[in-house]
């Protein structure tokens, strides 16, 4: 079966995970997602992540972040810009999450980067989600 949004997908199963309370989430690995985890890890969002070769397309292990008292640190995942309707941003337009709490991952012509780098390199591009 065809994916026709494997970004979402993606977020999807961090979302399901973190609200099981699952320690770890397996994705599939592509080059974008394996940025986003990347990301996520410098934003302190996930404690770590792995790489899993299998031969084939290979996985992206997860380990996810929780507080002492046992709370995901991801509250919440959105994607933004979709296939059906793609929105761009320029570095003056990007949108601060939360007041500044949450954080918007874009990709923009200098890689993946979260709302705050791509305002600091002067950046604009497609939001992928929001995380807070």
């Amino acid at each position: 079966m065809s994916m026709t949004d494997p970004i979402a997908d993606f977020l999807t199963r961090i979302r399901n995970a973190s609200r099981a309370n699952f320690a770890t989430v397996d994705i599939p690995e592509s080059g974008l997602k394996l940025n986003l985890t990347r990301v996520l890890l410098r934003e302190k969002f996930i404690s770590k992540y792995i790489r899993i070769r299998d031969g084939k397309q290979g996985l992206i292990r997860i380990f996810l972040k929780y507080t002492a008292e046992g709370e995901s640190v991801i509250e919440n995942l959105q994607r933004v810009s979709k296939p059906g309707r793609r929105v761009y941003f320029a570095c003056n337009k990007i949108p601060r999450v939360l007041n500044g709490l949450g954080v918007m991952i874009l990709t923009t012509p200098k890689g993946v980067l979260s709302d705050y780098n791509a305002r600091r390199m002067n950046v604009g591009g497609e939001p992928l989600c929001v995380i807070w």
